[in-house]
């Protein structure tokens, strides 16, 4: 019955994807509380709405009812439900719970009375205007009042709020709801920092059941700042909600942060989401497609006007959407606009995505979104809650260590003649338990190392931690060191340990994550081809350019670096004689006479091919 409802509800999603403006999904714009109200001047939401229809399609709008304790009046809620069906766009609501964002995002108090009870009317409110409607980032709990200290109790932070939020969800937003209104669906959106939503209250194991849908939060914006988000997060964060309840994920989410470091940023975000095959994005938000101004001095970056997948001049070119007047572009929502009618040629041509099947239990902690990372050097991620069956290889990082029964899974796994690879701190984790396996430790200890010996130097000097094990129980497969009388001292990058039919692998993770970057083409390759046995191709190349495959025959290689790459394809599947490549629809004969393709991409750009058979 499950499986029939999943199946049921991804045909309507389809058929519901290929009424709109799009073949391959939908495409909405969510809007703040603070811009619905002022919708109830006819004459401003008339102006505003026309400035980004000229620029995007648009098949959906979301109306927030409440942010920062604003709550939209009826009226106003009614007047803009109107004004958007007139003009042919689907309409839904919205809710952020939060008291005050410009107080480090101050939420709710889900022990306080007054709280719940705001929490309950604001639910109600919103059911009555919409059918379906979003909660926005913040359904969580940050509070430590003294209500909520006395109520924890001697309870963890993360088991309370856990707890806490998962009752809140029933209690105050849908059951008070449904009250209301039977047939609304009430959908959570999880934002894009899913390694630590345990210490706030979301519960991944149970909320994506309780809800009647989730939306994911795709934004990585700037990497470098605070949240430390890869580009690849856009792509493997879908991939991974939409395992938690197959056919339930919504669509992805996708805001104008990171826009400084050029449009190129901005498009990257919004074309990674449709790449993992969302049903339909959401533009946040009304007041960003408005006020993000294009400025060719930020926006603009030295690599265009090389033939990049985002070619901005070609995007600044007037464009009639409405059958009217050309309009200049002015502001993102061109970009956005650009974007789509340009992956939309495609995208419905991809098959499911798959990957490397990664297993991190609900609510663990360890090696914080390491996935990201990995998908940057080329390896394509598939996260999954529940320990995979019949993988010829399964990843594993420190995160299931909060599994108690993980070596009943990796003896099997092993013992099958399967491999398993692990990393560093996964081993520090658990070093007893892996021992069963091989008597192998990774130490505090640290090695400054530049060098990986046979597989070619590093640019700079990193620290990785020290793993160690016993001489021929296990092999080192990557080494790394200094140089020292012409050799290099040896501290394992990739090790194996041989156990029944199958391999353990450990791979060493650098103290600071993005020093995988750094790692030579050689030595990532040899990582490549380790974890990709479950896959029919794979890359050879540097880092920052990852893999996107899919069940059809199709993939995507795309590049995150600032300037042209050659990589090399490697597909594994013999019948396969040459690829084609989607877009430009040119041939591609291996480059060895044998399985190897040679593909040179411009920065920041992606290419798009199918697997032709003999």
């Amino acid at each position: 019955m499950k499986k029939v409802v999943c199946i049921l509800y991804a045909l309507l999603l389809a058929c519901t994807v290929s009424a709109g403006n799009y073949k391959s999904f939908k495409v909405s714009v969510y809007t703040r509380a603070y811009e619905v109200e002022k919708m109830k001047d006819l004459q401003w939401l008339d102006s505003t709405w026309n400035i980004i229809s000229s620029q995007v399609k648009v098949d959906k709008i979301y109306l927030e009812t409440h942010r920062d304790l604003l709550i939209v009046p009826d009226a106003t809620l009614e007047q803009a439900k109107r004004f958007f069906k007139e003009k042919g766009v689907e309409v839904g609501g919205g809710i952020t719970y939060t008291i005050d964002e410009s107080n480090s995002f101050e939420t709710f108090c889900y022990s306080n009375p007054d709280h719940r009870k705001k929490v309950r009317e604001i639910a109600e409110h919103t059911a009555k205007h919409f059918d379906d409607f979003i909660l926005d980032d913040f359904f969580f709990t940050s509070c430590k009042s003294d209500i909520e200290i006395k109520a924890k109790g001697e309870q963890s932070w993360t088991k309370y709020r856990i707890d806490l939020m998962t009752k809140a969800g029933a209690e105050l937003v849908l059951q008070p709801a449904k009250k209301i209104n039977p047939k609304v669906k009430v959908i959570i959106k999880y934002p894009n920092w899913y390694d630590h939503f345990q210490g706030l209250g979301f519960d991944l194991e149970r909320g994506p059941q309780l809800f009647d849908g989730i939306w994911t939060g795709t934004e990585t914006r700037d990497p470098g700042s605070a949240q430390h988000l890869q580009n690849y997060l856009g792509y493997n964060i879908i991939r991974y909600f939409e395992n938690l309840r197959p056919g339930y994920n919504g669509g992805g989410w996708v805001d104008s942060g990171g826009s400084h470091m050029g449009m190129d940023r901005y498009a990257e975000q919004l074309w990674l989401t449709m790449f993992a095959k969302a049903p339909e994005i959401n533009l946040f938000a009304y007041h960003e497609l408005l006020g993000t101004k294009l400025d060719p001095k930020v926006h603009r970056k030295q690599w265009q006007g090389e033939g990049t997948s985002f070619d901005y001049d070609e995007m600044m070119k007037p464009v009639a959407l409405n059958g009217g007047a050309k309009v200049t572009p002015t502001t993102i929502a061109r970009v956005a606009g650009v974007s789509f009618e340009q992956i939309d040629k495609f995208v419905y041509k991809l098959g499911n995505p798959i990957g490397i099947y990664s297993y991190k239990p609900f609510h663990a902690l360890g090696d914080d979104f390491l996935q990201n990372y990995l998908g940057m050097i080329g390896l394509p991620m598939n996260m999954v809650p529940k320990f995979p069956e019949n993988q010829k290889v399964v990843l594993l990082t420190e995160q299931a260590a909060g599994d108690p029964k993980i070596m009943t899974h990796i003896k099997k796994q092993l013992q099958s003649g399967r491999d398993v690879v692990i990393t560093s701190s996964l081993l520090k984790a658990i070093p007893d338990q892996i021992a069963q396996v091989s008597e192998l430790r990774c130490t505090d200890l640290k090695a400054i190392v530049n060098d990986m010996g046979r597989h070619g130097k590093l640019d700079r000097e990193i620290l990785i931690p020290q793993v160690r094990y016993q001489t021929n129980d296990a092999w080192e497969v990557i080494s790394a060191g200094r140089p020292l009388d012409g050799g290099v001292s040896g501290y394992p990058i990739m090790l194996r340990a041989p156990y029944s039919t199958g391999n353990l692998y450990v791979l060493t993770i650098p103290d600071d994550m993005g020093n995988l970057y750094d790692y030579p083409a050689s030595a990532l390759n040899v990582i490549r081809r380790i974890l990709s046995q479950d896959l029919d191709v794979r890359l050879e190349g540097p880092s920052k350019v990852a893999l996107m495959v899919y069940d059809n025959g199709t993939f995507i290689v795309e590049s995150f670096l600032d300037e042209p790459v050659t990589v090399q394809v490697v597909v594994t599947d013999g019948k396969v004689s040459s690829l084609t490549d989607i877009v430009s629809e040119k041939s591609y004969l291996p480059s060895d006479g044998k399985n190897s393709y040679r593909v040179t991409l411009m920065p920041h750009s992606y290419k798009v091919f199918k697997k032709e058979t003999k």
